[in-house]
Order: C-alpha cells, then sequence, then structure tokens
C-alpha cells in the first residue's frame, strides 16, 4: 500500500456549513456513510510499556506508527486490527480483519493466535505484544461525515465529538461512558490524497482553515483520561483529609 498525504485542520461550525456548501457540486457522499450520510467510529488504541506511540507524537518524530482495533457503529461484522504509519505529512494505513471472539481475546490479554494468523500484520503485533508489552490505551469515540472525489483519490471528513472511553474496554457498549475532547462546536476536518490535490478541493478550505494543525484524536483522548485520572486522585486526597 503507497503512502498518502494527510491535512488536518480544526474548524468550527460555520466553516463545516461554508464547506459543506461548497462541496456539493464538486464532491459526492461516500457511500459507507448510509442513509444520514455519518457513521461513528471507535477505535481501541494500544501502546507499549513507553508509551511510545505517545510520546512520539508530543515530540514530533517524523516517523511512526500506532495499532488499533477499529469497529464502526458499536457493530462486531467488520472489526479490524489497523497499524497507521507516518512520516511527516504521509500517512499508510494497514489492516487486518479480526473476528469478534479473537478481540474480545485480545482483551484479556491473549496474543498466541495471533502468531498462526495468515495475515502478516497480526504476526508483527504478536511480537510487538510480548516483546514490547503492548496493551490497550484508551478508546477513541467520533462521529464522522465523508466526502469522496475520484480525481486525486481524495477523501474528506468532518469528525464531530471526539471523546474518551478509558477505565472498561467494553468495545461494542454503545452507552460506554466518554469524555468530550474538543469545545462542542469545533470539529477536526481532515483531507487526505494520494497523487494531487486537486484546485477545486483547495478553494473549497474556508479562509479561517488557514493552518495546519498536529491534532491527534490519540493524544487528545489520552490527556483527557489522564485529566480525569488526575482529578479522581485529588478528589480521593480531599475526601480522606476529611
Amino acid at each position: 500500500m503507497s503512502y498518502r498525504h494527510e491535512l488536518k485542520y480544526l474548524i468550527n461550525m460555520p466553516d463545516w456549513a461554508l464547506m459543506r456548501a461548497r462541496m456539493a457540486p464538486v464532491m459526492r457522499r461516500d457511500e459507507n456513510a448510509g442513509p444520514e450520510g455519518e457513521y461513528h467510529i471507535r477505535s481501541l488504541y494500544f501502546d507499549d510499556y513507553w508509551q511510545s506511540a505517545y510520546e512520539d507524537k508530543e515530540q514530533g518524530v517524523l516517523t511512526r506508527s500506532k495499532y488499533r482495533l477499529r469497529l464502526y457503529n458499536c457493530s462486531d461484522r467488520v472489526i479490524r486490527l489497523e497499524r497507521k504509519s507516518k512520516v511527516g505529512q504521509y500517512i499508510r494505513k494497514e489492516s487486518a480483519p479480526v473476528t469478534r471472539e479473537e478481540a474480545d481475546r485480545l482483551l484479556e490479554g491473549e496474543y498466541g493466535f495471533l502468531l498462526r494468523s495468515k495475515h502478516n500484520l497480526l504476526r508483527e503485533f504478536y511480537f510487538e505484544c510480548t516483546s514490547r508489552i503492548m496493551r490497550p490505551r484508551v478508546i477513541v469515540d467520533y462521529d464522522r461525515e465523508p466526502f469522496v472525489m475520484e480525481a486525486g483519490d481524495v477523501r474528506i471528513t468532518f469528525d464531530r465529538h471526539v471523546r474518551a472511553g478509558f477505565g472498561v474496554f467494553d468495545l461494542f457498549d454503545p452507552s460506554l461512558p466518554a469524555m468530550e475532547t474538543l469545545p462542542a462546536d469545533v470539529m477536526i476536518l481532515e483531507i487526505k490524497f494520494t497523487t494531487f490535490l486537486p484546485a477545486a478541493v483547495r478553494r473549497l478550505l474556508p479562509p479561517r482553515a488557514g493552518e495546519l494543525t498536529a491534532a491527534s484524536k490519540y493524544v487528545l483522548c489520552c490527556d483527557a483520561a489522564a485529566r480525569d485520572r488526575s482529578i479522581e486522585r485529588t478528589e480521593g486526597l480531599q475526601w480522606t483529609a476529611r
């Protein structure tokens, strides 16, 4: 699989409304989004003993990767283990199918079955889990509205309500408690393309989206989880003092 370009922007609701109006003549909705035009994404991210995926992102390491289990609309019909690799603004995503039973075994800390998989990615994940002590870190939830264009292999997504779920890794629970990580009127705009970004797409960007952001949903959710644990510890100390 070849590397693709990835651009990210933080935008507000007026920017979103303006872009959607401009996109109507030149882009179409992704057919996977269904009749409502969007779907829910849940990813369980893994990190190693040293929290390398988090630290590499925070330190701006140009070449880095992270693993996640991903599903849609809290359904077990399609579950994938993915590895997202990044070199600067170039990304590559590899994936392999995982069954509900296999996902449950991963959450229980069973990794031996990965070594017998026919998929290279799952076998490589086995060595990551056993040599680097890779374990579940945080659940990332959000609602995605996707659009596509054949020219340039362009995909534009609006990701809203980015939420962090942590402590309990029940992937298939639609009512899993989660914490919002961005203001209610802010979303993440992602633009991905393989060969070139058509001028018609460049003109879609609203003026206020002129600056790229390094926003990472994984980092946002890890930070939200850390803040919540800090508050819990502080409240526990206050309760003990009383």
